[in-house]
């Protein structure tokens, strides 16, 4: 269980969250940054997909969740919520770093 500092108000409550979602925010952009690096290596837009890559990530973080004491629906829900984001970003990452070539005239 990770530890949490008991509150006396709810404002207190509140001041807890919203430095948990700041550090949630910096931690989500540097996955996107390694998201971004992820397009680069591959080859094509078929590869960004990943169902095996999912579903190992998804066992993980059910796992990590049950160890620290996290609702593991609450968990999963939100990996794939994030997963699903990602993968769209990293098709317009892939898009951006792989144009079409033009039609040959």
């Amino acid at each position: 269980m990770i530890p949490v500092t008991p509150c006396t108000s709810l404002a207190e409550v509140r001041r807890h969250i919203d430095r948990v979602d700041s550090q949630l925010v910096a931690l989500i952009a540097e996955r996107g940054a390694y998201v971004r690096q992820a397009a680069a290596f591959k080859q094509t837009a078929d590869e960004i997909p990943a169902p095996q890559r999912v579903a190992q990530v998804l066992a993980k973080v059910n796992a990590l969740a049950l160890e620290s004491g996290a609702d593991p629906d609450v968990v999963e829900a939100t990996w794939r919520a994030m997963i699903a984001a990602f993968i769209e970003r990293e098709h317009q990452h892939h898009a951006a770093l792989h144009p079409p070539s033009p039609p040959a005239n």
